[in-house]
């Protein structure tokens, strides 16, 4: 990897952090048995995702939103975590939906935003 893509993925990568844990914060701290902060920013991410990869936009903007900013915008490891959780707090109805919900609607906003990307 050259240094110029490093340098966009690490960038990309520090606003997209910022941003989630921003948005996580403050929509988490409702009282909701979802953790709504993380399923926003999952299913944002993957909408974004397919609209970067499907659009016409070259390889820089690639690196820099697909790769730094959408991929660490969304979190898999929170995720895991948070579902876990669920589980080991007898919630495995909460967990379920929450696991679904994620996963299906990931790929379906995933499916949106990569046909909203062909028209850019």
């Amino acid at each position: 990897m050259s240094l110029l893509n490093f340098s966009l993925v690490a960038v990309g990568g520090f606003f997209g952090a910022v941003v989630r844990a921003s948005i996580s914060q403050f929509l988490n701290k409702k009282s909701l048995s979802i953790p709504i902060g993380t399923l926003f920013v999952n299913l944002l991410g993957s909408l974004l995702l397919g609209v970067v990869l499907s659009s016409s936009s070259g390889s820089i903007l690639v690196l820099l939103f697909g790769t730094g900013f959408i991929g660490a915008f969304t979190t898999f490891s929170t995720l895991s975590l948070e579902i876990l959780e669920q589980f080991l707090n007898e919630r495995k109805r909460v967990a379920i939906v929450y696991l679904i919900s994620t996963y299906g609607g990931g790929i379906f906003f995933a499916y949106i935003g990569f046909i909203l990307g062909k028209f850019f």
